[in-house]
This record gives structure tokens, sequence and C-alpha cells, in this order.
């Protein structure tokens, strides 16, 4: 990241550009710093000028307590005023609810691009993510940042097999220093249910893409955030899980931004 902006709360923003097209700016998910987008910005930016930034309390940008997503609303709407005052958003996971989020405050977005927004879409099946919200504030208040990580990877599915060889893997000491994050990533969710409301009054193109191998619930949360926008596109990627390749993300994304 080799470019700097400041956030209205003084926070120090860290991002790069790829391409001299329209500004898209790409927001990371749980758990990742810009560096997860910097694939996908190589294959976009000879169609537009992609900007994988670091969120706050990632990488290289700064961190301001007290947390809110109104903040993060506000990092958004700084690289927006460093990119010349209007840009598309692209996030991945639940990066893609925080641009929802940023287009719906009435920042000076052309268009937004989801991918696997993990929401629920029934009543009924927020009571999982109530409960990992109360345990995730218990442990990172008892700065237990690794037992946090792995509360996040049980939420996602990962077995726990699984979760003990990542703590052994030399990405965890990585995972644990951002673990705090993990609560933005919470609160941008809102309590994870499709915001229904809040996308109804989206005045702009969204395009809501899931993968043909993702699990059945990441395609039907990814159809009814295009259902629910005014202006709602639906795509599945043939193949595809939520570890999106690149190759064939790029494509469908660069089409959309740019027409």
């Amino acid at each position: 990241m080799d470019k700097k902006t400041i956030s209205r709360d003084g926070t120090s923003l860290a991002y790069a550009r790829s391409g001299d097209g329209p500004a898209v700016i790409l927001v990371s998910g749980a758990l990742s710093t810009g560096a997860a987008m910097e694939p996908l910005a190589a294959r976009l930016a000879d169609r537009c000028g992609a900007v994988p930034y670091d969120r706050r309390g990632r990488g290289a940008s700064g961190d301001t307590a007290p947390f809110s997503v109104a903040r993060e609303v506000e990092d958004l709407a700084a690289l927006i005023d460093a990119l010349g005052g209007s840009a598309a958003l692209y996030g991945h996971s639940s990066g893609g609810a925080l641009a929802l989020e940023a287009a719906a405050s009435g920042l000076p977005v052309t268009e937004v691009a989801v991918y696997e927004p993990p929401f629920a879409v029934h009543e009924g099946d927020g009571k999982e993510r109530a409960e990992y919200t109360v345990r995730l504030t218990e442990l990172l208040a008892q700065g237990r940042n690794g037992d946090a990580v792995a509360l996040f990877m049980a939420l996602t599915g990962m077995p726990q097999d699984m979760i003990a060889d990542a703590r052994r893997s030399p990405m965890w000491p990585g995972m644990e220093a951002i673990a705090p994050t993990l609560a933005y990533d919470d609160a941008a969710m809102a309590g994870g249910l499709v915001p229904r409301e809040r996308l109804a009054a989206l005045p702009v193109p969204v395009l809501a893409v899931a993968g043909g191998a993702s699990p059945d619930w990441m395609r039907e949360a990814a159809r009814a955030v295009a259902d629910a926008a005014p202006n709602g596109t639906y795509r599945t990627l043939a193949g595809q899980t939520h570890r999106v390749d690149p190759a064939a993300l790029a494509p469908v994304l660069a089409e959309f931004f740019t027409g």
C-alpha cells in the first residue's frame, strides 16, 4: 500500500491503485488486509482503477477508538474523496456488508458489487449470530485473540481439526494481531440478517455474486441482496466457492463497473 489518506477522525488509511480507469474500491472481509485484494486488483487494472486498502486496525492503516461502523463509512468517504469524488465499491464477504452500508449512507458511490455477504435470510437464523457476538465480545475483552479467531472460524463452519491445524500455521500470529477487527466486521453485519429496508433505499445498481459450489445459504443470501435492491442483479459463478478465483470474478466485475 503506497498511498495514504486521512479519515475524518484522523485515522491514517493505506491504499494502492492499479490501473487508470474508473475508480473501484475493494473492501476486504474478516481477518484480511488489503493485500488479499491485490490479485483481483491486478485482474481489474486493464479496465478499472482498482483500489485495495487496509481497513482501519489492519495492515498499514491506523485505528482510533471507539469503533463504530459509521467511522468505517467515513473511511470510505475519505478514500472516495482522495480518488476524485466518486467511486464504485466491491466488497467480499462481510466487506460486502460494509460496502452496501456505505452506499446506503449516501456516499458518492456509482455502483456496488458484493461477493457472498454472509447474511442470514430467515429471521430464525439470527440466533447463532447473536450468540457469536456475545462470545466474541467476551473473548476480545479478555485479550484472548487466538480464541476469538478460532470462534470466528467455527462460525464459518470450519471443523475443529482444521482450526487446530490453523493454530499451528505461520499465518496464525498475523490473524491474532488483527483479531480485534472481528468485532468491526460483526458490527458491519448489523445482526446478520439481510438488511432489506436499507437495500430498498439504494439509489445505485447492485450486483450480488455467489459461487456455484458454495453452500446453498450463501447463494440464497446473495440472491436476497439483489432482490431487495431496486436495481439489483444476481450472478452465479460456476464451480466457485467463498474463496473465489480472481480470474473468474474479475471479468464479471469489470463488465458491471464499466458497462
